[in-house]
């Protein structure tokens, strides 16, 4: 099967974003620029893409714009957080300069969508008995970010 890479449009901020990207995850490379040729003589010299890695999913931003095109919620990236530190670390550093959205969603200072989801919450989802399931989904359907704690006192709320 051929590889897949997935390339996000800038208008010129594909190298900021790349390295902002970089910083906020662990196990990421910055895998190389390219820059406008002569072909290009209004931008060259000037970064074409920036390639770079965030664990095992490679990225390349392209600086094509600008094309009145904007990225929006119809494309997103979830980001599975093992626990609350991670889901407090994404969110934080992803929602810098960006804005928050609904139930975990949120549009970095670039605008691109990510959606922070503990895994606990697909749990919970997923648990057999309906009324824990229905009861954490509405939890979450009243948060920004997701907050784990919240998420099982609502599908357990102690007795009367």
């Amino acid at each position: 099967m051929p590889k897949t890479v997935i390339c996000l449009w800038f208008d010129t901020e594909a190298e900021e974003a790349a390295r902002f990207y970089t910083s906020v995850w662990p196990d990421t490379e910055m895998l190389g620029t390219l820059r406008y040729g002569p072909e290009s003589p209004e931008r060259q010299g000037q970064v074409m893409t920036a390639h770079f890695r965030l664990g095992d999913t490679e990225y390349v931003g392209l600086n094509g714009g600008p094309q009145n095109w904007s990225f929006s919620e119809a494309v997103s990236f979830q980001i599975l957080c093992a626990d609350q530190a991670e889901v407090d670390h994404y969110w934080n550093r992803l929602t810098e300069g960006g804005e928050e959205g609904p139930c975990g969603w949120l549009k970095d200072r670039f605008g691109v969508s990510w959606q922070v989801v503990p895994t606990r919450l697909m749990e919970l989802q997923g648990d057999p008995d309906p009324g824990r399931r229905q009861r954490a989904v509405e939890a979450m359907l009243q948060m920004k970010k997701i907050v784990i704690a919240d998420l099982e006192r609502a599908a357990d709320p102690l007795p009367a």
